[in-house]
């Protein structure tokens, strides 16, 4: 007879994949053992197991679940905006909330990818496609005149999400500045810099 599932099996789940998302980001998927993750969560390594067949599927669910907020936070603003500039604001203030929230997730999900099985690491990487290709979508309704000029908008979006990306690495959620004062900062300056080099200057 097939183990039943507890009725918090989820919620357990969610428990350990946010406390090897610490572990992760301090000391690096290789160097993060399920014994001490089982440690960290108060249980047995055996209990581990059974929320997760291995350590590469906790290593998934950590960046799967971020990259899938990310990407679902940017899909909402970009069907409920019509104006491509505000877009990138209302963008970039809700990426630096989830940046800042899950510095562990965000870490895990810049350094570990090459340690996921390709047909994993296919997954993550299509999320982070469908990113890139709504804010290269969103950069077009700015700047048409890059409509021919793939490998530009392609390096402006990187540039834009290069900003905000590895905030995690100085910014304090506790410290004077706010992740709303970043990301207005980064969107400001990326639509600055989009202004000044368009050929009619027309960015607002």
């Amino acid at each position: 007879m097939a183990r039943t599932q507890a009725a918090d099996f989820d919620k357990r789940r969610e428990a350990i994949m946010e406390t090897a998302a610490g572990l992760y980001a301090r000391k690096g998927f290789l160097g993060a053992s399920v014994a001490e993750i089982a440690a960290a969560c108060e249980t047995s390594k055996s209990l581990i197991y059974h929320y997760y067949p291995s350590k590469e599927d906790i290593l998934f669910d950590v960046m799967y679940s971020h990259v899938q907020s990310l990407a679902e936070a940017a899909r909402l603003i970009d069907e409920t905006e019509d104006d491509p500039l505000k877009k990138v604001r209302r963008i970039a203030a809700a990426l630096m909330v989830l940046y800042a929230g899950h510095e562990a997730n965000q870490k895990v999900l810049l350094n570990e990818l090459a340690n996921l099985p390709p047909d994993r690491r296919s997954v993550i990487v299509d999320h982070q496609r469908q990113l890139l290709d709504l804010m290269d979508a969103v950069l077009l309704g700015i700047r048409p005149d890059l409509k021919t000029d793939r490998p530009r908008r392609r390096a402006l979006v990187m540039m834009f999400f290069g900003m905000l990306n590895w905030t995690h690495t100085w910014f304090d959620p506790a410290g004077p500045v706010k992740n709303s004062e970043i990301a207005d900062i980064a969107s400001g300056m990326f639509l600055a810099g989009l202004e000044k080099s368009a050929p009619t200057n027309s960015v607002g």
